[in-house]
């Protein structure tokens, strides 16, 4: 490794200073006073003053934080999105695309079974809200974009290839299979785990 490299690595993984550990503090709970909110009132009878004041902040501060309100609700999902990235990485080099896109959601089925009611309450609001749908799928979208380069590279092929599809196809159509097993979920009342419903989902297209 170059001196340049490791000093680049070496700044990458300095650790937050005061005010970014203050300012996650914040944020984490604007997110777990919001959370409790929405689950006794609703998302949409639950007002961006009432969060604010219940956490000790004000409107405007509050919005330094969060640009909207749907963005309480979804923020932890880019650092999901980062997270299964990072899974998909990980995998064996080969290991085919779709078994690995599947093994990377582990990472999700993994937090449902740690929470499950905590979750099925998220996912619930998230399909009874339309807003939050709507910015639920542009987070997805970000998602796709993070896992098509990890794609590509276990087909050989350049992401910057728009006439190649299979990269984008492939992540597409994983997360479309995770849509339809979170909402299936939610639907049975998570008596079949998440990971049986993503399998059968993601089987159906394998076969």
């Amino acid at each position: 490794m170059s001196e340049t490299a490791r000093t680049t690595d070496q700044s990458a993984r300095k650790p937050p200073g005061l005010r970014e550990r203050m300012r996650a503090t914040v944020r984490a709970e604007v997110v777990e006073v919001a959370h409790r909110l929405f689950t006794e009132q609703g998302f949409d009878k639950t007002t961006v003053d009432q969060i604010a004041a219940e956490v000790g902040l004000s409107r405007a501060s509050l919005f330094r934080y969060f640009g909207t309100k749907e963005d309480i609700v979804l923020g932890r999902l880019e650092e999901s999105g980062r997270q299964i990235a990072e899974a998909l990485a990980a995998r064996p080099d080969d290991e085919r695309p779709w078994e690995a896109l599947r093994r990377a959601f582990d990472v999700l089925t993994r937090m449902n079974e740690a929470a499950p009611e905590q979750v099925l309450s998220y996912l619930r609001m998230l399909q009874e809200t339309p807003s939050l749908r709507a910015r639920h799928h542009e987070k997805q979208l970000g998602w796709q974009e993070l896992l098509v380069p990890e794609v590509a590279a276990r087909l050989g092929a350049d992401p910057d290839q728009a006439e190649d599809t299979r990269p984008s196809a492939l992540a597409a159509a994983a997360l479309a299979c995770l849509d339809v097993a979170s909402q299936a979920w939610v639907a049975c009342e998570g008596t079949v785990p998440l990971a049986v419903l993503l399998d059968r989902a993601m089987g159906a297209l394998a076969a």
